[in-house]
């Protein structure tokens, strides 16, 4: 939030811009995370705001909300050797874990300018997990 609003003035003053925030598929909820749902949930609802406010001055805000993504976090907080790492990967219907350049890969795509009626939107990229899951 702070950066975006570090960043705003300078980007009217160009009638240009683009904001990008990075929630989580968790917010449709996912058992022992209370608070990180909500407060991803609340990303995307603050990114709703920001398009209708900054809609005018030719800026867009969307949302992207992964899944589960191979990174060093994951990894950390769901080793290999435990049975609930392999459950969490057997729901994802696309067979494996997200990659960062999944997420970088959409992040480009909100960014371009071709994308300047895109605005207000929430991008799941999660390998179908949302589908298959229902959110669970």
């Amino acid at each position: 939030m702070r950066c975006a609003q570090a960043a705003i003035e300078g980007m009217k003053s160009e009638g240009f811009g683009r904001i990008v925030n990075i929630s989580s598929r968790a917010m449709l909820g996912k058992t022992h995370r209370s608070a990180y749902g909500a407060s991803k949930g609340g990303i995307a609802a603050m990114t709703r705001v920001w398009a209708l406010e900054l809609a005018q001055y030719g800026i867009t805000a969307n949302t992207i909300a992964p899944g589960p993504i191979a990174t060093e976090m994951f990894a950390h907080a769901n080793p290999n050797s435990m049975p609930r790492t392999q459950e969490i990967i057997g729901t994802i219907p696309a067979g494996r874990l997200g990659r960062p350049n999944d997420i970088a890969q959409a992040v480009a795509f909100f960014m371009d300018e071709r994308s300047s009626f895109i605005n207000g939107q929430l991008l799941y990229v999660c390998g179908g997990v949302t589908l298959a899951r229902g959110g669970s």
